[in-house]
């Protein structure tokens, strides 16, 4: 699977676009567990190595097949901006159906904080108006990960 990467500019007249930054080969045909999206992460990525927060958003149609993989905010040691606006605009212009959330702790303990929890919440609600589930929020841990889906968080 060619795993695209991109960004959003603001073209001549000042209308958001998404710009391809870069595409990779990657071994697999779809993203059907949090386990798989992990390991993605990690590949292609290195977030568990990251001394700040980083959050991604990943794109997907209905089948679980990776329209693309959007680099949202860098935080801090604890803390990363993220808000429903400029997740879904970029799941629009991707013609996403869902979408996953990815960020790492640099702590390396992959348990999510009050704010992760409020965020995710609103993320979910947003989406739902504008018919685009949030499959999932993953953290990211040095050696583990929390699936808000598994968790039941989410």
């Amino acid at each position: 699977m060619r795993i695209n990467f991109y960004e959003a500019r603001l073209s001549e007249d000042k209308r958001i676009m998404l710009v391809k930054e870069k595409g990779v080969n990657y071994d697999v045909g779809k993203l059907n567990s949090p386990e798989d999206i992990v390991l993605m992460m990690r590949k292609l990525l290195h977030v568990e190595q990251m001394a700040e927060e980083h959050c991604y958003m990943i794109a997907m149609n209905s089948s679980c097949k990776v329209l693309g993989v959007f680099f949202i905010s860098k935080g801090t040691v604890n803390v990363s901006l993220v808000t429903p606006r400029e997740l879904y605009i970029r799941a629009l212009l991707a013609g996403a159906v869902q979408i996953v959330l990815c960020h790492n702790h640099p702590s390396g303990n992959a348990i999510p904080s009050e704010q992760d929890i409020a965020i995710t919440q609103k993320i979910k609600e947003a989406g739902e108006m504008i018919n685009i589930n949030l499959a999932d929020h993953i953290i990211i841990g040095s050696d583990s990960y929390l699936s808000f889906k598994e968790a039941k968080i989410l």
